[in-house]
């Protein structure tokens, strides 16, 4: 018989392994020497080692699936219980427990990393949803569009929740989409309509421009080009074609008629010029005719002199204030001049003026009487109070003195 630390062979050849348990029958050995019987199976042993020490360094330094790894586990626990090895299989048993409770960490470290990533890929979807929902009220529909197609690619690169969850997800989110390309659908088509209704009104309002551009009416004309303009500003915008063909033609009207305006003007501008010369002299020779000495010569001359003006016509309007100011001024002194006669000639006027000095004059004679009268009394607030009347009465009786003076000039 032949034995070692961990088995034995006996007589008959059968070889047994030593556990915390007791022996057990591993198998039996007829071909050679007990000690060749046990090099065998010890070889058995050192093979599975090595098979646990590669599920340890699988299960310790790559992702290998705890469920794949379990399998692997189990297949090599039964070789340990059950197989046909000589060695310390008990120190193998506690390396797979250990092993074990290592799969069994690296199952719970997954699943709480899975629960973690559903959390995470509900929250970010969630935050998808919730925008996309606010989108689908915006108007700003490029910007808001690209956004909602950011959040689609965004939608696709998150993993998938449980197919309830995700299900109710996609729909709020697919709706808030659907939601969005409505609202965005009947804007452009109304835009279109309204397009449609702009380029309707200009291909009018061009019509009307291109046959007002031969008018010679020019200030009538000019004010119903404004018109035009601000009803074209009121009509919205077609089509970007169409708009700029249509501009093109309706500036083109108005470039007609209001060049062929400007080159009348510009004629009449030039003669205006001259009528300006001509205004200027006159007002030079208007002007001659202060100081006046002579009444009825100045008036005679001025009558000839607005003659002539009247016959001259228009001046450039920026000098038509200037001139007529200095015209106006002749005019005024004359009647000034004329004012100043009627007064010294007027006989009821002289009449009222000589009754006034009187009035006063009387009125101031009786005072100065009553004053002496409570002077001598000794009456001295009656003496104040007459002062007073008297002063008051010399003031008027000055300037009914002045205005007699005007008829005796």
């Amino acid at each position: 018989m032949s034995s070692d630390p961990w088995g034995r062979v006996d007589e008959q050849g059968t070889v047994y392994v030593r556990t915390a348990d007791g022996e057990r029958v591993v198998g039996s050995w007829q071909a050679g020497s007990p000690e060749e019987a046990l090099a065998y199976f010890e070889r058995k042993y050192q093979g599975i080692e090595v098979e646990i020490g590669l599920l340890e360094k699988r299960v310790r330094t790559t992702d290998l699936a705890a469920k794949d790894a379990q399998t692997a586990l189990e297949h090599l626990r039964a070789q340990v219980t059950e197989g046909h090895a000589v060695g310390d299989l008990d120190a193998l048993a506690k390396r797979l427990d250990t092993l074990a409770g290592e799969i069994e960490s690296r199952r719970e470290e997954r699943k709480a990393a899975r629960a973690k990533a559903q959390d995470e890929t509900r929250t970010a979807k969630e935050a998808l949803v919730a925008e996309a929902e606010q989108l689908a009220e915006s108007t700003q529909w490029r910007e808001a569009g690209d956004r909602l197609r950011a959040l689609v690619d965004t939608w696709k690169g998150l993993p998938r929740l449980d197919r309830k969850s995700d299900d109710e997800l996609w729909h709020r989110f697919s709706h808030a989409r659907s939601v969005f390309s409505k609202h965005r659908k009947s804007h452009f088509a109304a835009l279109d309509n309204e397009r449609e209704q702009a380029r309707q009104t200009k291909e009018s309002l061009v019509t009307e421009a291109e046959a007002l551009s031969s008018s010679t009416e020019w200030g009538d004309t000019a004010a119903r080009y404004r018109d035009l303009m601000a009803r074209w500003k009121a009509a919205g915008r077609a089509q970007r074609d169409i708009e700029d063909e249509l501009w093109a033609r309706f500036r083109g009207a108005q470039d007609v008629f209001f060049q062929a305006r400007s080159a009348v003007f510009s004629e009449r501008d030039a003669e205006q010029v001259e009528n300006q010369k001509l205004k200027e002299a006159l007002a030079v020779e208007a002007e001659a005719i202060l100081p006046i000495t002579d009444l009825k010569a100045a008036k005679a001359a001025l009558r000839e002199i607005n003659e002539r003006w009247e016959a001259i016509g228009h001046v450039p309007r920026d000098a038509r204030p200037k001139l007529d100011g200095r015209l106006n001024a002749v005019e005024r002194a004359i009647r000034e001049a004329e004012d100043s006669e009627w007064k010294r000639s007027n006989p009821e006027a002289k009449a009222r003026a000589a009754g006034m000095v009187g009035l006063f004059q009387a009125k101031a004679d009786k005072i100065q009487a009553d004053l002496d009268k409570a002077r001598a009394a000794g009456n001295a607030s009656k003496v104040t109070k007459l002062e007073k009347e008297l002063a008051g009465v010399q003031e008027l009786l000055e300037q009914a003195h002045k205005s007699q003076e005007e008829f005796s000039g």
